[in-house]
């Protein structure tokens, strides 16, 4: 038995006044899905312990079968995995966005504008970082590039217990409610500043203004945390597997987690990323021997947080082709299989951020074809089905019995 996960990071989200009062995943063609639905168990689960912001680290932690209550310590330790970053039992971390801020001054009078400047190239950021660590890294700093807008700042013998708020949930708002708080959090609001002096003329944003782009004209700390231990997946589970993803999040959880990181070229964690590369390599994966691979789309949720209705029901279209064609690969090969399908958040358009409320989950078993009512995969009939799982870290060993 092959076992796969579908997440389409935040697929789910609220009803649209002005699409009929539809949601994205009742709107998106998702027929695979929805024929897959009539055969499958259908329910709701939460994958937000209550008592935790609705992060995609958390949620993710949840789906793959990890009890934020034992395992999480932070958002951005889980990145600093992927970035390759060996930390210290006393450090603390820290995520840094490249973010795009309004002129006003002073700084707390600025607007976030775009919390990943514009999803800002990883080479264009790659200079910025460079040019932030000739002033930055002094002891107990040290600045590490990453992929795109999302970066890790280090701290020696650091403290938590920061007051710290994610960027994008506060798309189009002015930041000074929002600044970080807490004994110790000058040093970062200070560190913010002079990012703003170093990085608006730029030549890298120089370049990014004159071509009508988003400029990367500071930085944003949140996501603190400490060094995590995550009990290897397969002396949990019993398996060998992998993730592919765009994002150093869910690939740091992977490492961390033991499993292998497949790297797939054209992934960009957006809705122009390739989703056909991301299916074939999944279904390589399991043919070639693999128990489990963790398919995470990103691309639902950043479409989400930017507000943009048709790109996220087109990107929920595309992961559900990438199901298709991996549980279409698998019954070629005469592999019976199961599949997960499920977003880790709601990421509601209205809201242009994550919420905590339970998600929709088909789980599909090739040689037990047998549904409970579902007719689609979408929000309403998930609800209409009665299953409810309380904590989603609970159904991966169900899922991998």
């Amino acid at each position: 038995m092959k076992y796969i996960v579908i997440l389409g990071d935040g697929m789910a989200g609220y009803p649209l006044p002005d699409r009929d009062n539809k949601t994205c995943l009742q709107l998106a063609k998702t027929p695979f899905f929805d024929e897959l639905a009539k055969k499958s168990a259908v329910g709701l689960m939460k994958t937000v312990p209550d008592g935790y912001k609705p992060g995609s680290d958390v949620a993710n932690l949840s789906v793959m079968g990890y009890d934020p209550s034992e395992y999480y310590s932070g958002r951005s330790p889980l990145e600093a995995a992927s970035i390759g970053i060996d930390l210290k039992d006393t450090d603390v971390t820290l995520r840094c966005n490249l973010v795009t801020l309004s002129e006003e001054e002073p700084y707390e009078n600025k607007t976030m504008l775009d919390y990943s400047a514009g999803e800002i190239s990883t080479e264009e950021a790659r200079a910025l970082i460079g040019a932030l660590k000739a002033e930055f890294d002094r002891p107990p700093f040290t600045l590490y590039a990453g992929i795109s807008y999302r970066h890790c700042l280090v701290v020696a013998d650091g403290k938590t217990g920061h007051d710290l708020t994610p960027p994008h949930d506060i798309s189009d708002k002015r930041v000074s409610a929002y600044l970080p708080k807490g004994e110790g959090s000058e040093v970062f609001l200070d560190m913010m500043k002079r990012s703003y002096e170093i990085l608006s003329h730029h030549p890298v944003n120089e370049k990014r203004r004159a071509a009508g782009k988003n400029p990367a004209n500071s930085v944003w700390f949140w996501g603190e945390g400490t060094k995590p231990r995550l009990t290897p997946f397969e002396t949990l589970y019993g398996k060998k597997g992998a993730v592919i993803s765009a994002v150093d999040l869910v690939k740091g959880i992977g490492i961390l987690a033991g499993l292998k990181v497949i790297e797939v070229e054209g992934a960009t964690g957006n809705w122009d990323t390739n989703f056909a590369g991301k299916a074939n390599a999944a279904a390589d994966a399991l043919l070639g021997g693999l128990d489990f691979v963790y398919v995470h789309m990103e691309a639902p949720d950043e479409c989400g947080h930017h507000g943009d209705t048709e790109k996220k029901i087109y990107s929920i279209e595309q992961v559900d082709g990438v199901a298709r064609t991996v549980a279409e690969k698998l019954r070629a090969a005469g592999e019976p299989f199961c599949m997960l399908v499920c977003p880790d958040h709601p990421t509601p358009i209205a809201l242009k951020t994550h919420t905590s409320d339970p998600v929709p989950f088909l789980l599909y078993r090739s040689d037990e074809e047998t549904g409970n009512g579902a007719a689609r995969f979408d929000e309403e009939a998930a609800a209409a089905t009665g299953l409810c799982i309380p904590r989603a870290s609970e159904l991966m060993r169900a899922f991998l019995r």
